[in-house]
């Protein structure tokens, strides 16, 4: 999976050109928010329908409404002989623990959480790796000097883009101030842009000028006030610059389509193992976007920056602090 990760599009230019070895019937399970949420669920979508528009591979997908149906679609799904099953976002591992020890037979995967057992494969990413870059050009962007942070649900995940971000932030210019909001305690705080849009208004009424926001479908909210203000936003998981062009300053990239392409095709091509599979840039599982609706935002200074610091923290020498090591933010 690292390799392909490395470089998408020589992944999808080597499957399109391989038969499948064996027959696979795949499932999605989306986390709350749904599979057009415009980031986390949706890169997952955009995996799965570039698989299908390759290989001619149907698949089936679940939105779940509540935590009570993450059990219940990944069953019936499974005894329906879905195979493999991908589930989507860290609160799907206690249904899938369950379901998976029912089903021995059937292989999951699992996207940002890690469920050991021996028909479980867990793909988990280096988000603060990929947010400390936009952290780079946030800074640079700034002309204020401050800058923002909204979160979706208030957990050690989204505390580690928050501190990967302010790390960023911090290298590129250690004057500035770093603003940062939780949207909430439940799983309803991935899908409030209402409120999203409140917290960013909050951060630029105190001078922000940039918001990075890493809350799934709420972020929608986050980067319409951008926009409405005259601001500067950040996206994240799925290239979100087309959603409003010349105000959206990148995207923090974290590629859950490949990982959930992968998974399919490593299942058609009996190369599907179980395991732990760690993603950062290195591997190619989380980057920046830079296409056309943002170059003009992007100067050749930041490209410079944001280029030097990609290769000293692949290189090694450079190492962003993880937030989930010690629940702790050296920012």
């Amino acid at each position: 999976m690292k390799k392909l990760l490395t470089s998408v599009v020589a992944a999808v230019a080597c499957y399109a050109g391989v038969a499948s070895a064996a027959e696979i019937k795949p499932a999605v399970v989306y986390d709350l928010g749904g599979r057009f949420d415009r980031s986390f669920n949706q890169a997952a979508y955009t995996g799965a329908e570039k698989y299908k528009a390759d290989k001619g591979t149907e698949y089936r997908d679940f939105e779940i409404q509540n935590n009570s149906q993450r059990e219940q679609a990944m069953r019936n799904f499974a005894r329906r002989g879905m195979n493999p099953i991908v589930a989507i976002g860290f609160s799907q591992a206690s249904a899938l623990e369950k379901v998976a020890k029912e089903f021995p037979d059937t292989k999951f995967t699992i996207v940002d959480m890690v469920v050991d057992l021996p028909n479980v494969q867990s793909v988990v990413f280096k988000e603060h790796e990929g947010s400390f870059l936009v952290g780079v050009l946030a800074a640079m962007a700034s002309e204020t000097g401050k800058v923002g942070f909204v979160g979706g649900m208030d957990i050690p995940l989204i505390r580690k883009f928050a501190c990967g971000y302010a790390q960023g932030v911090k290298y590129a210019n250690g004057d500035a101030e770093v603003f940062q909001n939780m949207t909430g305690t439940t799983g309803a705080a991935w899908n409030d842009p209402v409120k999203g849009g409140e917290l960013a208004k909050s951060q630029f009424d105190r001078g922000a000028d940039v918001v990075y926001h890493a809350a799934g479908g709420t972020g929608v909210g986050v980067l319409q006030a951008a926009a409405d203000a005259g601001k500067l936003g950040i996206g994240v998981d799925s290239n979100q610059n087309g959603l409003h062009p010349g105000s959206v300053l990148t995207s923090m990239l974290k590629r859950v389509d490949v990982a959930v392409y992968e998974a399919f095709d490593a299942a058609a091509g009996d190369s599907w193992a179980p395991g732990l599979t760690v993603l950062g840039l290195a591997e190619g599982g989380v980057d920046w976007a830079l296409d056309e609706n943002n170059e003009k935002l992007i100067t050749a200074d930041m490209k410079d920056a944001v280029a030097k610091a990609k290769e000293a923290i692949t290189s090694g020498s450079l190492e962003v602090h993880d937030y989930m090591s010690d629940s702790a933010c050296p920012m």
